[in-house]
C-alpha cells in the first residue's frame, strides 16, 4: 500500500503563488507517476498535472505556463508549484500516484483546499 498526505492549500488572493507538496510513504518504489488532480463544487475532478517516475509532466491547458510539477525522488514527495493563481484554480487538490505492482492500482490522498479570492 502507498499513503500519500497533501500539505500547502490555503486562501491567497489572484496573482499570489502557492506550492502543494505529496509526501508518499509506503510501498514507493512501484509508484510509476504521481499527479495532482482538482475538483470544484459541482464539477468532475480533473487532472492538473501528471508526472512519470522519468520526469515526463504533462499539464492541463487551463495551468500551462503558470504551474510547475516536480518530483523529489529521494524524499518521495511530488510538489505542484502554482503561479499566477486565478479564482478559476478554487478547488480541492488531490495528490494520486498510479502503483504498477502487479494490478495497476491508482491511490489518492485526502486533498488540500485552495480558494483564491478575486
Amino acid at each position: 500500500h502507498v499513503q500519500l498526505v497533501e500539505s500547502g492549500g490555503g486562501l491567497v488572493q489572484t496573482g499570489d503563488s502557492l506550492r502543494l507538496s505529496c509526501a508518499a510513504s509506503g510501498e514507493t518504489v512501484c509508484i510509476s507517476a504521481k499527479g495532482w488532480y482538482r475538483q470544484a463544487p459541482g464539477q468532475e475532478r480533473e487532472l492538473v498535472a501528471r508526472i512519470t517516475s522519468g520526469g515526463t509532466t504533462v499539464y492541463a491547458d487551463s495551468v500551462k505556463g503558470r504551474f510547475t510539477i516536480s518530483n523529489d525522488n529521494t524524499e518521495d514527495t511530488v510538489y505542484l508549484q502554482m503561479n499566477s493563481l486565478k479564482p478559476e484554480d478554487t478547488a480541492v487538490y488531490y495528490c494520486n500516484a498510479i502503483c504498477l505492482s502487479g494490478q495497476p492500482y491508482t491511490y489518492w490522498g485526502q486533498g488540500t483546499q485552495v480558494t483564491v479570492s478575486s
